[in-house]
């Protein structure tokens, strides 16, 4: 089956760029494109993709508050791509629920296997981010509370939380767990219900806090 994808930038040509290479796999299919955040929302709404693939800075609302509300809604997985290597966009885009989030200087084959990963259910984070977000959460100064709902998760469910602490997909959580794909689906739902997040990279970043991952 493939994955169903809406592309939202408010920039013509890197929309038909962004098209010819989800479309160059067989196992993508774009559903629509957009050049603003409400109508993203709309697509997808009236659509139900498996992800949008989502900019920043767009007319009208911005991705930041599209996502929020596509996530908020339950309506899909948002994916992040923008120009724009700030930290601020990486927290606002991930505080909306966004499922990963990557600078347009990624490569097709990673562009496409960011997607997978995503409609996978997995997280996906630039590396340049990635390493920013850890420093963050590492800094001496920063002694945060341990996330609410830590103390209601059962102890497989914080195997589970642990494991989205060091970034592992769904399929590396089952083998390492030695349970079935569907059952870390389960599991990593019930994480996200109980911590009150709505992502596995927010769950990730919980679980840093926490201090669950190295």
């Amino acid at each position: 089956m493939s994955v169903r994808v809406v592309v939202a930038d408010d920039q013509a040509a890197i929309r038909t760029g962004l098209v010819m290479i989800l479309g160059s796999a067989p196992d993508v299919e774009v559903v629509a494109e957009v050049g603003d955040g409400l109508a993203a929302v709309r697509a997808a709404t009236e659509l139900r993709p498996d992800l949008v693939l989502m900019d920043v800075r767009m007319p009208g609302i911005d991705g930041i508050e599209a996502t929020r509300r596509l996530v908020a809604d339950g309506v899909c997985a948002v994916l992040v791509l923008t120009t724009f290597d700030i930290d601020a966009h990486v927290d606002d885009a991930l505080a909306a629920g966004a499922a990963g989030f990557l600078l347009k200087s990624v490569s097709a084959p990673q562009l496409l296997d960011a997607v997978r990963a995503v409609a996978r259910g997995d997280g996906v984070l630039a590396p340049e981010v990635t390493r920013r977000v850890l420093a963050r959460l590492a800094a001496p100064a920063r002694r945060p509370a341990p996330p609410a709902g830590l103390a209601d998760l059962t102890p497989r469910e914080t195997d589970v939380l642990a494991c989205l602490g060091r970034g592992l997909s769904n399929a590396e959580i089952a083998d390492e767990l030695v349970i079935t794909e569907a059952t870390t689906k389960t599991h990593v739902s019930r994480v996200l219900a109980k911590l009150g997040v709505r992502s596995r990279v927010q769950a990730a970043i919980a679980a840093q806090d926490a201090g669950l991952a190295p």
